[in-house]
């Protein structure tokens, strides 16, 4: 079965990448502008697995992991912190709010692969 990724950037350049590099390692890609966004497609989409942006408009990566974690159906749904950001503190937020792990942008494209593989749920 195919792992089906939600992609949360408000770069269309970043989207794009993702989309891209996701696609050709087998993903099933949605894409979201912001985390309102997200939150909107989230339900439609269903994913597996969620990576998201910090900084952004309407409502950064913070707020959608709060909005996802409140809601107890998605409570342990996957969800990769991917950023330009690197302070600890900001980390530790993430971690905090309920992320599942942080990858840097740039990203390395066969560790942001194997990070979705590694925490998306096993398919029977």
């Amino acid at each position: 079965m195919t792992i089906k990724v939600l992609a949360i950037d408000d770069s269309r350049t970043m989207r794009s990448m993702l989309e891209v590099a996701l696609t050709e390692a087998g993903f099933a890609v949605e894409l979201a502008e912001d985390g309102v966004h997200g939150l909107e497609r989230l339900g439609a989409v269903d994913p597996d697995v969620v990576i998201t942006d910090i900084n952004m408009p309407r409502m950064d990566g913070f707020g959608f992991i709060d909005a996802v974690r409140a809601d107890g159906a998605r409570r342990d749904m996957p969800i990769l912190v991917l950023t330009t950001e690197s302070a600890e503190t900001l980390k530790d937020k993430a971690r905090k709010a309920g992320a599942t792990g942080w990858i840097v942008k740039p990203f390395d494209e066969s560790k942001l692969i194997a990070a979705i593989r590694r925490v998306a749920p096993r398919v029977a």
